[in-house]
């Protein structure tokens, strides 16, 4: 290719690409908008009743629900990236997104979806320390507002220092054959996939950064739990050993489906392989993930299901009167 011709090629010419979506079958996309819509109005509503119920409710002030509105404010944040913008795509027909909106919608997917595990690991610390440590006062007293505010800084610094070096690459990233993305949602792989740049470098640092996010927040989050369940086997009653456990289920779940689907999308070995299986996977995490952690954490709480009873009945007074 003459260097004029490959030089309008790069970023600074590309205006948009093309978001081939799940499916060009009309019948499929009614139903995946309708999946979609239902599932990002429950998860935009269950993740805002937990974040309401932590600001109004004087039980919940503690360490542990201050992480978990931080959480839903990242699943608030994660989904609102992805789906609204697919959604838009079905209703209209329009696969169309500018490159600026493209790279917009990859550096906030990645910075809420990254944060997230660093966020994950810190709440599993935040639990450790309130099983080992046994006193309310105490544990109190170690994870004081200050602490967990810089815990939370912490989780989004780290993000960002991970993410430059990957995304700074990506800028200068060539796109000369296709703008064609086959996903519904501009995302690293799919990118590098389209891109006649050569991308070996790029997946690389990619790789490195997504495999020390996922061991450095796991090997938190399993050690914290390791000497979580040993200190719970030393409680000398069964109550407080089911107490203690019940205590941790819920983020236990959460952390499952997080790091379970984190490991179908992100490793493997090159961007060039078929995106069938992250289609499918970043539906559970763009979509039912976010839907279903505020009822994991509601259901399985019976702190948050007083404190949703009581907002529950201080509406129907207002109202009343």
């Amino acid at each position: 290719m003459p260097r004029r011709q490959k030089s309008m090629m790069k970023n600074d010419t590309v205006t948009t690409f093309i978001l081939l979506g799940l499916t060009d079958d009309p019948q499929l996309q009614v139903l995946i908008f309708i999946f979609l819509f239902l599932t990002y109005m429950l998860s935009i509503t269950g993740n805002l009743t937990i974040i309401t119920l932590t600001f109004v409710d004087s039980h919940l002030k503690t360490p542990m629900y201050f992480f978990l509105k931080n959480f839903s404010f990242l699943e608030i944040s994660f989904t609102s990236a992805c789906v609204p913008r697919y959604l838009y795509n079905i209703a209209t027909g329009d696969k169309v997104i500018t490159y600026n909106d493209c790279v917009i919608q990859v550096f906030f997917t990645d910075l809420c979806g990254v944060t997230e595990f660093f966020l994950l690991a810190a709440m599993s610390y935040d639990r450790y320390v309130a099983i080992s440590i046994c006193k309310p006062l105490h544990y109190m007293t170690i994870m004081n507002p200050r602490v967990c505010k810089r815990l939370i800084f912490c989780c989004w610094m780290t993000t960002l220092l991970i993410m430059l070096p990957p995304l700074s690459l990506g800028l200068n990233l060539e796109f000369c054959d296709s703008n064609v993305i086959e996903h519904f949602v501009c995302d690293a792989n799919p990118l590098l996939k389209i891109s006649c740049s050569d991308t070996w470098f790029v997946e690389q640092i990619i790789i490195v950064c997504c495999v020390l996010t996922f061991i450095m927040t796991l090997v938190c989050v399993v050690l914290s739990y390791v000497y979580i369940i040993r200190t719970i086997l030393r409680f000398p009653t069964a109550q407080q050993r089911k107490k203690a456990f019940s205590t941790c289920s819920s983020h236990i779940i959460v952390v499952s489906i997080t790091y379970g689907s984190c490991i179908f999308i992100y490793v493997k070995p090159s961007a060039k392989d078929e995106m069938a299986i992250n289609k499918g996977v970043s539906i559970l995490t763009t979509s039912i993930s976010p839907m279903l952690n505020p009822f994991i954490y509601t259901l399985r709480n019976k702190q948050v299901k007083q404190a949703f009873n009581d907002l529950v009945k201080r509406f129907i007074l207002l109202s009343k009167n």
